[in-house]
């Protein structure tokens, strides 16, 4: 009995997108594949903000997953900083007198961020070099000195800003997809 054409057509769709997403050589993978695949693996994934940061990146387009974990960590670097551009402007913007709780926040907070763009940017070397356990650890490393600015608000009684209390999750929800995505390669 021969199968039917939709059948074989079906599974010829259903084998190109596993290949798409799983990172099969030669086969690329879209940021919409690849986080579905990467949320499906890691619920700590959050989808919609997987494909926003990834599909904003001018490698994205011809990335395979390899790539698109690069992208991630990549991703990761300009978040950080980012958060350390805001956090230098809000000191500036206290003034050098102002000695207060917040402003030391601040400071630990802008060292805090430069160390995690250094790990988010080994994460891509570990990454680029394919050793994953390397690019993970790195990534993981970045989002706890971003956890870390907001636990140097908490000692210190006082809220952060809301901007940087933005990059400290998005670094944390940047450093999950890094590690997610980076699980998918094989």
């Amino acid at each position: 009995m021969m199968p039917s054409t939709a059948r074989v057509l079906s599974a010829a769709v259903t084998a190109l997108v596993a290949a798409l997403a799983l990172g099969v050589p030669g086969a690329s993978a879209t940021p919409e594949t690849t986080c579905a695949a990467a949320a499906a693996r890691d619920r700590r994934v959050d989808y919609g903000f997987c494909v926003s940061r990834l599909s904003h990146h001018h490698d994205s387009p011809d990335a395979d997953t390899w790539g698109l974990a690069k992208v991630a960590a990549d991703v990761g670097v300009a978040t950080a900083g980012d958060a350390v551009y805001d956090i230098k402007a809000l000191l500036a913007k206290q003034g050098a007198g102002d000695a207060g709780k917040a402003r030391a926040a601040l400071e630990q907070c802008r060292g805090l961020y430069d160390a995690a763009e250094l790990a988010f940017a080994e994460a891509y070397d570990g990454i680029n070099r394919r050793d994953y356990a390397a690019g993970k650890e790195h990534a993981a490393e970045a989002a706890s000195l971003a956890r870390r600015c907001g636990g140097a608000f908490a000692r210190a009684g006082v809220p952060p800003p809301p901007q940087v209390a933005r990059w400290g999750d998005e670094s944390a929800k940047i450093a999950v997809v890094c590690t997610a995505i980076t699980d998918l390669i094989k």
